[in-house]
């Protein structure tokens, strides 16, 4: 946080997010840096806060800095200790603890802000109001630290940890974040005092290991003491049911770039995700070569609003859209026009043996598929020796019958190595987001609920691999190959 440095000689991150288990000194940590901020860092005026939903909260941090200057002879000389109030009148710097119920940032000056126990924040009013306060400071930093949340996804916790892990993981980037989670990898057993450390950076400093045991001891015999166990002396989030869709190793191993100029007049099979409004409409083309596949992804995004959405979802939607990523349409919906032409104009570049597509919003983009002159045929199973002309449109279900097989096709694909999707970015940030939901008998399908960004494009991508997976209708052909026309 203080080592890396911009060509004009600032600071390059701005932002920490902090999430390790309990007892392993995040406040006493932060208590340090905030005196550090306070004293030693040549900032006139500086003002640092210690921020919490609860007062009693916001003075543990602030408590922690108060004892370490009391125990400082040096800091004593420079610094003044009051009940609520660390001061260096030298430089007219404070340091002091604020709360939700106490008062608010408007009219402050923050130089750096330590937020303790992101996980209790009911809402991000609190972590939004100082996080805009300091943006006339020229190099403010933000400290969050917390222990994983139990809460919904809309919760403040889940928004800032999800957004953490995509910057992590390389799904999304940003280079003024530093995140650091230290949590269980999935399939750790969690009373295996081997995978202890992994959560617990402090492990036999400040988290006792005959502690440990003893909680783990308990959480054997205790389905709720468990829960509690993983989440507090584990860091691992227990509340949802929904998982990670993809692995970010595997869709990594997965992102070799694509020759574009050599899937020109190739077979290929599409997945295709309508937007109800404003949301991203995507699809996806995947080309069988040898035994992989390509995958070709499109995007298009309304143009109004679009700021609006970048700070929402937290993508650079604007980039995305300046570096051919994402297709921006007038207004304020996705006129299905657009998706309609692109489609026509892509048929004459590959041979698109059939659309896969959710049947929400399907009859409004036939009709815009029939304007743009794209005849099209909805194949409902039928058994038929030749292919109808025009377009084949495959309805497929969005639920576990449905989209079971198109998840199976999707992920076999990614662990054994043959999908390559090229990193494209948008992509790359549905698969990060996407979350999925196992039903009793085993069968999986994506969570848009639990999901926590778009994931559009990944379920676009999962009903391509299902659809080239099936090929054909059995025994069909095609209207052409039944001609004996060739298609140069």
């Amino acid at each position: 946080m203080f080592g890396w440095k911009r060509a004009d000689g600032t600071r390059r991150f701005r932002t920490a997010y902090l999430e390790v288990a309990k007892k392993n000194g995040k406040s006493t940590m932060l208590a340090g840096i905030g005196l550090f901020l306070l004293v030693a860092d040549g900032e006139e005026g500086a003002e640092v806060y210690s921020i919490a939903t609860k007062r009693d909260q916001a003075r543990i941090i602030f408590g922690e800095a108060q004892r370490m200057v009391r125990h400082s002879p040096q800091l004593l000389e420079t610094v003044s200790v009051f009940k609520h109030n660390l001061s260096v009148d030298s430089t007219g710097s404070k340091f002091e603890p604020l709360s939700s119920d106490e008062k608010s940032g408007d009219g402050l000056n923050p130089s750096a802000v330590l937020a303790d126990e992101l996980h209790r924040h009911k809402s991000r009013a609190l972590l939004d109001v100082f996080d805009n306060a300091m943006g006339a400071r020229r190099e403010p930093q933000l400290w969050v630290i917390t222990t994983a949340g139990d809460e919904s996804p809309e919760s403040v916790y889940a928004q800032e940890h999800e957004y953490a892990r995509k910057v992590v993981e390389a799904a999304l980037e940003d280079d003024t974040l530093f995140a650091f989670i230290a949590t269980l990898d999935e399939g750790d057993d969690p009373f295996d005092p081997k995978n202890w450390p992994k959560a617990n950076p402090n492990l036999g400093i400040s988290v006792k290991m005959d502690d440990m045991r003893r909680q783990a001891h308990k959480a054997q015999k205790s389905p709720a003491a468990k829960s509690s166990f993983q989440r507090l002396r584990l860091n691992v989030r227990t509340s949802s049911d929904a998982k990670p869709a993809i692995s970010a190793e595997a869709w990594r191993l997965c992102g070799g770039a694509l020759d574009l100029s050599a899937l020109r007049g190739r077979p290929c099979f599409g997945g295709l995700d309508l937007s109800a409004k404003n949301d991203l409409t995507a699809l996806v083309l995947v080309f069988p070569i040898e035994d992989r596949l390509d995958v070709l992804p499109f995007f298009w995004k309304p143009a109004d609003g679009l700021e609006d959405k970048e700070q929402q979802d937290r993508v650079p939607y604007r980039q995305w859209r300046d570096q051919g990523f994402l297709n921006v349409t007038p207004g304020k919906t996705i006129g299905y026009d657009f998706v309609a032409q692109t489609l026509g104009a892509l048929r004459y570049q590959y041979q698109i043996r059939g659309i896969a597509y959710d049947r929400a919003g399907i009859d409004q983009f036939l009709d815009a598929l029939s304007a743009a002159g794209v005849e099209a045929w909805i194949d409902k199973g039928e058994k038929r020796n030749v292919e109808p002309p025009g377009l084949r449109m495959a309805p497929w279900g969005q639920g576990f019958i449905g989209m079971a097989p198109a998840f199976t096709a999707l992920e076999d694909s990614l662990l054994e190595q043959k999908l390559r999707h090229g990193m494209h970015p948008v992509l790359t940030w549905n698969a990060a987001s996407a979350k999925v939901r196992t039903d009793p008998a085993g069968g999986r399908k994506f969570d848009k609920i639990k999901s926590t960004g778009r994931i559009d494009g990944i379920v676009a991508l999962a009903m391509a691999c299902g659809l080239a997976k099936q090929g054909r209708p059995a025994g069909s052909k095609s209207y052409l190959e039944k001609q004996d026309l060739l298609v140069l």
